[in-house]
């Protein structure tokens, strides 16, 4: 097993409130709360699909550092500010969570700004190739 390890997604928030996007430590990956925040054109999509959408590709880049994907998610917690908006991403959910089918918690709270429409926060295992490494 290997010690703890940080990943970045080059947000300037990381640095400066102090976090990592994802911590690895022995077999288990945490990914810290993920908005669709497009990190390539520093934008946020106005529709909640989008940032659902978003989101998960942002999560599945900071798995993929780790050594895992979207596949290996054992935990998932959605943060809606609105009620309304939880329905229409659950077609983005299925797709990228219908295989590893997580236990989930949904929680309905204020986020950083209004145009973040949802966070989302995975705990991932490692494959056992690469928790042996």
């Amino acid at each position: 097993m290997t010690g703890r390890r940080h990943i970045s997604s080059g947000s300037r928030f990381e640095a400066e409130i102090g976090y990592s996007r994802a911590v690895v430590d022995g077999d288990h990956v945490w990914v810290s709360g993920t908005t669709g925040y497009d990190y390539a054109n520093m934008t946020i999509a106005e529709d909640v699909v989008a940032q659902a959408d978003q989101a998960f590709r942002n999560i599945g880049q900071a798995l993929a550092e780790a050594g895992a994907s979207l596949d290996d998610v054992v935990r998932v917690l959605f943060i809606v500010p609105r009620r309304e908006d939880w329905e229409p991403c659950w077609p983005v959910v299925k797709r990228y969570l219908g295989q590893a089918r997580p236990a989930a918690t949904l929680i309905h709270a204020g986020l950083q700004t209004e145009a973040m429409r949802i966070e989302i926060e995975v705990t991932a295992r490692l494959p056992k190739d690469e928790a042996a490494r």
